[in-house]
């Protein structure tokens, strides 16, 4: 068996863990991907050309009992997730079932049709939201405290370490007010089963039935129109809002058949499902800015310019939020053009 150079200790006891399993001898074991957490994947290669893929999840960073939980959840729902073949949670690590190796964002690169890719993640999201939400009452509730730590990232990486602004006693009000806001509009939605970062880069072109879905350890009980805000209002790649729409007209009308709440009509649900997004981009904007300065990951730099022109169209067209939207716009914007010059990562 080789490995990657330079492995670690956490690897070679991977290794050794992996080659006490039952199946074929193993050829090779090399990276397949890494995220934004502290896990990491590898694919294991075994005489005869099969192939699997193995997790390492540090105990003491990640919740392994959180992951398996929900797969099993989501298996149940009928989508399309690794299988379980072996697991260690003390030491951290899982030998799950290889669902292939190019994720969505990566196929629309190479010039993909995105029509049939998301028509399939939108039949999946809505087969996981009707058949899954049955089984979700184990999982944590999306509620206020969990919306509300989530855009506090916002103000102290974002605003704070990023662009090193220092809120004033009125601005610090105006954006409590907003998150107050977004709060209650996220709590009175419909409660599903919600993947919780189901986006190009968790959805993976699968022969096996597309989409794989993975990454999905921190699913919760939440608002319906989340995982499709994940999906259409990607923080990795934009489509236009007619085509945006388009697809979410799609689901709409999936799920209403399957028997999902999704509003009393489309306006509603589309307030719910903008709204939403800024809820999330503000979250993504905290977090991508903490990969950075706290964990010395720069790949998510370049995404920021994206996720903060979502955040400023959704509040530009929020009456309720102009005094956010003015905020933004003539303190935080400005401000995060300068740093994005300095960094190398403007529009």
């Amino acid at each position: 068996m080789t490995s990657t150079p330079n492995a670690d200790l956490r690897l070679q006891s991977l290794e050794r863990w992996i080659a006490g399993l039952p199946g074929a001898p193993v050829q090779r074991i090399a990276p397949a991907s890494s995220d934004a957490s502290f896990r990491r994947y590898f694919r294991v290669c075994r005489e005869g050309g099969g192939t699997q893929v193995a997790m390492d999840a540090p105990p003491e960073r990640e919740a392994l009992d959180a992951w398996l939980q929900a797969a099993r959840i989501l298996s149940a729902a009928g989508v399309h997730v690794p299988e379980v073949i072996a697991a260690d949670a003390e030491q951290g690590f899982v030998l799950i079932g290889d669902l292939g190796r190019q994720h969505y964002l990566e196929a629309l690169a190479a010039g993909a049709d995105p029509d049939p890719l998301y028509a399939d993640a939108i039949d999946a999201l809505v087969r996981m939201q009707s058949a899954g939400t049955a089984h979700a009452s184990v999982l944590p509730p999306y509620d206020r405290e969990l919306l509300m730590r989530e855009m506090e990232l916002f103000p102290e990486w974002f605003l704070g370490r990023h662009l090193g602004l220092a809120p004033d006693a009125a601005q610090r009000r105006t954006v409590a007010g907003a998150f107050d806001w977004l709060c209650d509009q996220a709590l009175a939605q419909p409660v599903v089963l919600v993947h919780r970062d189901y986006h190009s880069r968790n959805l993976l072109v699968s022969s096996g039935g597309s989409p794989g879905i993975v990454d999905f350890q921190d699913a919760v009980r939440g608002p319906v129109s989340y995982d499709l805000v994940s999906l259409l209002k990607d923080c990795y790649i934009v489509w236009p809002r007619a085509r945006t729409l388009a697809w979410l007209d799609r689901y709409r009308a999936r799920a209403a058949a399957a028997g999902i709440d999704v509003g009393a009509d489309r306006a509603q649900f589309l307030g719910w499902f903008d709204r939403m997004g800024l809820q999330r981009h503000l979250k993504v904007l905290g977090i991508f800015a903490r990969l950075w300065h706290r964990d010395g990951k720069a790949g998510y730099l370049g995404d920021l310019p994206r996720v903060l022109d979502y955040a400023l169209e959704a509040t530009a067209a929020e009456p309720a939020l102009a005094d956010f939207d003015a905020y933004l716009r003539r303190q935080v914007a400005p401000a995060f053009s300068a740093v994005a010059r300095r960094t190398g990562t403007a529009r």
